[in-house]
């Protein structure tokens, strides 16, 4: 059928899934509305776009090889995984991430969610072909209008004809299966109906935001704090922490040295193993601080030093901070290096710009 259109439905900002590309034929070309109250809008739009046939599931029976795709309204229960597992597109228009004791069946693929009409778009050439033929069919309406005298004569002779061709293509059509049509729901029906939509949406949001929050909770969050506990084993058990701690202490008692100290602990290969536990800043911070409380150096060196032993900061969490970020494997393998090299030649600049205000605030 020369009317279908091939469209591309997306996810929503909440949502999940690659996104989806559909292309109806004349052996699959049912929408189906499976999200109670009638044929969903979304469902209307997909149809309306693509050429297919918008059905109400829950009217209806159709086979599963005649659905081009399932609109549904489930927030992680058992339809959001029913039509994926026969292998059928899903159109989510809930938030929603596999869940549910289907959510094997669900993937990327296949499944699409927090889905509106923003999401539903015509393939590209689709809205060019689309106008071209809207170009031809304007001019075969001039042509015909142009040669109606001559047509008329001879539609007269070949009516019999011409009936008869009608009559068989509708005998055609009439075995196609037809469906119950579906009446938009009006009045206070309507009005229950977009209320009971409308709370269902917001529930499922936040049961979303609580999934996504697990989520993030196993595959990030604590994996990094088992790495930090064990990090900070590592160096407490070692005491390779004090013992550097110990050696950079000197420094702290002239401005070359708060420069050096900084270096020191900005390079690549020691910030991330001294940030954890903060042993520098501790020993470093409690040594300045009591010697600049009974006088023995100017107060002017309470800033600079800050500044100089907190170079490390941080940088035991970057890694983890990009992998939050949703960075890809390459960015973290590049951003890490680049991060931790620009602490080195940041954290001296920081203390020298420190130095030089300290003596314009005290």
């Amino acid at each position: 059928m020369s009317d279908f259109r091939t469209v591309n439905i997306v996810k929503g900002h909440g949502g999940w899934g690659d996104g989806l590309t559909l292309t109806p034929t004349a052996e699959k070309k049912i929408v189906l509305s499976v999200t109670g109250g009638g044929i969903h809008p979304i469902a209307r739009h997909i149809a309306e776009l693509s050429g297919a046939q918008a059905v109400d599931g829950f009217k209806n029976h159709v086979e599963d090889e005649k659905v081009l795709a399932a609109v549904i309204n489930c927030g992680g229960t058992a339809r959001i995984g029913v039509y994926p597992k026969k292998r059928i597109p899903t159109v989510d228009i809930y938030p929603g991430s596999p869940s549910g004791p289907l959510a094997k069946y669900i993937t990327a693929d296949i499944f699409v969610s927090d889905v509106g009409a923003g999401q539903i778009t015509l393939a590209e050439g689709e809205q060019a072909a689309s106008s071209e033929a809207g170009a031809a069919g304007a001019a075969g309406a001039a042509g015909a209008a142009g040669a109606a005298g001559v047509a008329g004569a001879a539609g007269a002779t070949g009516a019999g004809a011409g009936t008869a061709g009608a009559d068989t293509q509708v005998a055609e059509e009439t075995e196609e299966t037809t469906y119950e049509e579906t009446p938009e729901n009006k009045g206070f029906t309507g009005l229950v109906v977009k209320f009971g939509g409308a709370i269902g949406y917001v529930i499922n949001t936040l049961l979303a935001a609580g999934r996504q929050s697990i989520d993030i909770m196993l595959k990030t969050v604590i994996p990094f704090m088992a790495y930090v506990g064990l990090l900070i084993g590592f160096v407490n058990y070692t005491g390779l922490s004090d013992l550097i701690a110990q050696g950079v202490s000197p420094l702290a008692s002239n401005p070359l040295g708060l420069l050096l100290l900084s270096f020191i602990v900005a390079l690549p290969f020691l910030s991330p193993i001294l940030g954890p536990g903060g042993a520098i800043a501790q020993v470093v911070g409690v040594l300045m601080g009591t010697q600049i409380g009974a006088g023995a150096l100017p107060v002017q060196y309470a800033l600079p030093t800050l500044f100089a032993i907190d170079g490390q900061v941080g940088a035991d969490f970057i890694p983890v901070g990009l992998s939050l970020g949703e960075a890809k494997p390459e960015t973290v393998s590049v951003g890490v290096p680049a991060v931790l090299f620009t602490r080195l030649v940041t954290s001296p600049i920081a203390v020298l710009i420190a130095y030089g205000a300290s003596f314009l605030l005290v």
